[in-house]
């Protein structure tokens, strides 16, 4: 597909998910949301990717947010970015997510690095939230998800004062994993991707799902036993005698359930 707002490359069985709007501080509007979306399931649809990375364009901004767009005044589902929809997506997808913070990460750019499983950091890098200063807010994700990486003192502190934290500041908050080098940021991103690829991909996926449970209810625990049926459920002598039973339009054997 031929993206407008974004740059999609798959290396290496990773696949590399850019916000390519830097004269723009990479914001991200409607349409840059329906191409992350786009992106990210062409990523999950496609077998041969382990690993997702997200970054920004350029070397001063990793995402600074929403751009406001013109509207009437009223709640349209047409013309409204649909970032909540984005949100999900990352948590719902089967293999990590990491966020490459390559500059600065404010407002709903933070919201973003910090809805990715894992946040590699350049030393120049900054975060912040402005909501409050500037007539905004994420009243959802922005604050379950923020409270649970820095706790509930620290996360009301990073809402309502909108202060700026450097990229060793929001290491020590637990607001990232790693903070290196701006010239080796790329490269340890890609050793991290190395790691992740070198673990199971299924009991990863596993992992993901028990952790969007946790705050997604039944779309989360969905997850969770949706996988089972398929990947054990089926495969069992139950599951196989029931179906045969069915089909034959017979009573099934429950001694064969158990073999």
């Amino acid at each position: 597909m031929t993206y407008a707002d974004i740059l999609y490359e798959v290396k290496n069985q990773t696949a590399w998910i850019t916000i390519n709007r830097p004269d723009q501080g990479n914001t991200f509007r409607r349409q840059t949301v329906l191409e992350l979306i786009q992106a990210l399931n062409e990523a999950r649809n496609d077998p041969d990717v382990r690993v997702v990375v997200l970054t920004g364009a350029g070397d001063r901004f990793f995402c600074i947010g929403g751009e406001k767009e013109p509207t009437d005044g009223m709640l349209h589902y047409h013309n409204v970015p649909p970032v909540v929809d984005l949100y999900t997506l990352i948590d719902m997808m089967p293999v990590p997510v990491v966020a490459m913070v390559n500059g600065f990460a404010v407002g709903g750019g933070n919201v973003l690095a910090n809805m990715c499983d894992l946040t590699v950091a350049s030393e120049q890098a900054t975060f912040r939230q402005v909501g409050p200063s500037m007539g905004s807010y994420d009243a959802g994700f922005g604050t379950w998800y923020l409270e649970d990486a820095v706790g509930r003192k620290r996360a009301r502190e990073i809402w309502y004062l909108n202060r700026k934290y450097t990229a060793r500041e929001a290491l020590a908050l637990g607001l990232v994993n790693e903070v290196v080098p701006h010239a080796e940021l790329r490269a340890r991103t890609e050793a991290l991707c190395e790691e992740l690829k070198a673990r199971g991909p299924q009991a990863l996926a596993a992992l993901k799902a028990a952790f969007h449970a946790r705050h997604n209810g039944v779309t989360g625990l969905s997850r969770v036993t949706i996988d089972h049926l398929v990947a054990n459920y089926y495969h069992t002598e139950e599951s196989k005698e029931l179906g045969r039973a069915f089909n034959a339009k017979e009573k099934p054997n429950p001694e064969r359930f158990y073999r």
